[in-house]
């Protein structure tokens, strides 16, 4: 794979965009998680309602062990306590379930503040970066090994653009079909600049 191109301007368009792309994960990845500590502030009345709930099931406990000690009325006065004991452990438990309930909302909306502007970031750039890192890896090597200028050539007339082809003076599919060698070494270069790609030392003329 050859992800940047050997040509200084096309080289620094890639870098800005990678750098765009990294900028723009890191950026949203920063909003989603101060939007999850935002989120979690609003945990503060679950988690109070937890802690009263558990002092009134303390306080309740406590009384209703110490009213099972009073002779005659022991069971009566602890069975009354024990109903307000048994209030506090549902307020515990209901302030520790509305807790969660915020803790999972601000998770899954950081989540989706995420992956949402990240995937379709993804689905626009990384194939472009495969797609050009894949051809530009195949161009250099057909460059690098040399005897190559026909296949050259024939990709340059197979994916560039009709518009691009037309500004050869005469009929380039014409010209490569004679085996004009001019033609070719034209269609070859060509295809290499269009990936931004030079010639290295020992490569084809």
């Amino acid at each position: 794979m050859k992800w940047y191109a050997d040509a200084p301007a096309r080289r620094a368009r890639q870098l800005a965009a990678d750098v765009f792309a990294l900028a723009w994960i890191v950026l949203w990845v920063v909003l989603a998680l101060r939007l999850r500590d935002d989120v979690l502030r609003l945990r503060g009345p679950g988690d109070r309602m937890a802690d009263a709930g558990a002092g009134l099931q303390g306080a309740f406990g406590a009384a209703a062990e110490h009213a099972a000690r009073v002779p005659l009325l022991g069971e009566s006065l602890a069975a009354a306590f024990g109903r307000g004991e048994t209030a506090g452990t549902r307020l515990v438990l209901a302030g520790h379930n509305q807790a969660a309930a915020v803790e999972r909302t601000g998770t899954w909306l950081a989540v989706v503040v995420i992956v949402v502007p990240v995937l379709m970031l993804l689905m626009v750039w990384l194939p472009a970066r495969l797609r050009y890192a894949r051809e530009a890896a195949v161009v250099r090597r057909l460059a690098d090994q040399g005897g190559f200028e026909d296949l050259l050539a024939l990709r340059a007339l197979t994916r560039l653009p009709a518009a691009q082809l037309a500004r050869y003076g005469v009929d380039p599919a014409t010209a490569w079909r004679a085996g004009d060698p001019v033609a070719i070494a034209a269609l070859a270069q060509t295809q290499l600049d269009e990936l931004g790609l030079r010639r290295r030392p020992g490569g084809s003329p």
